[in-house]
């Protein structure tokens, strides 16, 4: 079927798409010059209303060209004065377009993707909100914009937001991120389906690239995708002050509509599970778990690194010391929490009620930089080092258990091939020679060994044919709710 609808179909679906979005050019374009902030939360005038309706025209015939003959649509879409936001899940695929290009809602964007020729003039026209990746108080102004917009009493056009903030492959509803949830108004959540016997439509960050899911796409005769419109959902006073709380109960909503389960775990989580670094983390690992904490604790992502920074100076200044839960709420300048205690207890190994600081800082490092591993070893090694700038057996154990997040392994054969003086400690230009020449020792030295093929083979191969890792699936969901694993038993 392929190879018969590249050589027929496939063409003139493209060619006929290509198309449909040219001729939307100038008209978006002709209605976006000149506007301003104030015209644009004046009601449309009666050209655009037009415009409005050609554009859609356009569009649909767009869709209708790749195969999406007919769109279902379930339920009633709110007006503006009743829900100001749409938020829109599961996110899987850049066919998701389809219920923006339906309803002209406004979207969160990359300020860049204003400049990709034609599709940038498109989405001008649907005015959205640039999210500019130079700024670093993008974040910040991104929420405000949002909050002004929502809080216009209809005035500006909605907002469609995809809250997960990747693409996923549909199987569970992961993390919502907050931004929808911040202005604490009513948001109409909508859920998105695509009902078909081949999964073309799925694009993740592992898997099948662009222009081969628009190939498969295009080569199916026909294509289904359902949008349903579920009702409009009123925050109780607690999720108005509790954007994260509500984000979590209005996902909980659509999971049950969509029959899926729910994840705490984020894509940030599953890059960290993925990240193809040196030392790849085995499936027990417990750092996934710590994630999770760095995130409920307020530690935020795009200050991770300096807070990195900060932290290894403390502990470096500290040395062997160990410290208790409160020393500990101290050094991270938060106060004594149940997620702290949680924490707290990941690295206490002994139950003794202390801990070396020196694990967490190389835990952290690991979290912020997953895929460069020479640079958390590198780090450990001054954390651990003695004046000679050496470590032992005993403390590269230490340093290993802890950035790949068990509670046992033996490093002897490592050690021993990096010490090939003997002389029972070692540089880190020692192990980074070593590692130079031998780009695979995790797998030569510790996987293999250490943790039997088999939880060799799976670490190697931890995500699911659409690109979400296996311990992010539904039916891992429920172990979630055990007890928190320590590092060290």
């Amino acid at each position: 079927q392929i190879a018969f609808m590249t050589l027929t179909l496939f063409p003139i679906r493209l060619f006929f798409a290509a198309f449909m979005m040219l001729l939307a050019w100038p008209f978006a374009f002709i209605a976006s010059m000149g506007s301003d902030e104030q015209e644009l939360e004046k009601p449309l005038s009666w050209w655009r209303k037009v415009v409005d309706i050609l554009l859609k025209t356009i569009m649909r015939m767009m869709w209708l060209a790749g195969g999406f003959h007919w769109i279902n649509v379930k339920g009633r879409r709110a007006l503006p004065a009743e829900a100001a936001i749409l938020t829109v899940a599961p996110h899987s695929s850049y066919f998701d377009a389809i219920p923006v290009t339906m309803t002209f809602a406004s979207i969160v964007m990359k300020a860049e993707s204003k400049d990709i020729p034609v599709w940038g003039t498109l989405i001008k026209y649907i005015r959205p909100v640039f999210v500019s990746r130079s700024d670093q108080d993008s974040r910040r102004k991104t929420v405000e914009e949002i909050k002004r917009r929502a809080q216009s009493d209809g005035k500006w056009p909605q907002i469609m937001i995809f809250p997960e903030g990747t693409c996923t492959n549909r199987s569970c509803l992961i993390t919502f991120k907050p931004g929808a949830f911040i202005p604490g108004v009513p948001v109409q959540p909508v859920v998105l389906r695509y009902p078909n016997k081949l999964d073309t439509i799925t694009w993740t960050w592992q898997g099948p690239g662009a222009f081969e899911i628009l190939w498969l796409t295009l080569c199916q005769f026909h294509n289904s995708v359902e949008i349903e419109f579920l009702p409009v959902y009123i925050p109780s006073e607690e999720e108005r002050k509790n954007p994260v709380l509500y984000a979590n109960n209005v996902r909980r909503v659509m999971a049950e509509a969509l029959g899926v389960s729910v994840t705490d775990y984020t894509f940030e989580d599953c890059q960290l599970a993925l990240a193809e670094g040196q030392l790849r983390l085995p499936s027990d690992t417990c750092l996934l778990e710590f994630a999770k904490l760095v995130r409920s604790l307020g530690l935020k992502p795009e200050t991770l690194e300096d807070d990195l920074d900060k932290y290894a100076a403390s502990a470096m200044k500290m040395k062997k010391e160990k410290i208790d839960l409160k020393e500990f709420s101290a050094y991270l300048e938060f106060p004594v929490s149940q997620t702290l205690e949680s924490m707290f207890a990941l690295f206490d190994e002994n139950d003794d009620g202390v801990i070396d600081i020196r694990e967490f800082v190389i835990a952290l490092s690991v979290v912020c930089k997953p895929s460069k591993t020479l640079e958390t070893i590198q780090l450990a090694f001054q954390l651990y080092q003695s004046e000679s700038g050496t470590v032992t057996e005993e403390d590269l154990a230490h340093i290993l258990k802890t950035a790949m997040g068990v509670s046992q392994i033996d490093v002897t054969h490592l050690f021993r091939a990096v010490d090939e003086e003997e002389k029972g400690k070692i540089t880190y230009d020692d192990f980074y020679t070593f590692a130079e020449l031998h780009p695979h020792f995790a797998e030569d030295y510790l996987y293999a060994d250490q943790m039997g093929a088999e939880s060799s083979l799976e670490t190697s191969s931890l995500s699911a044919p659409n690109g979400i890792c296996t311990d992010f699936s539904p039916d891992s969901a429920g172990d979630r709710k055990k007890p928190l694993q320590k590092k060290l038993n």
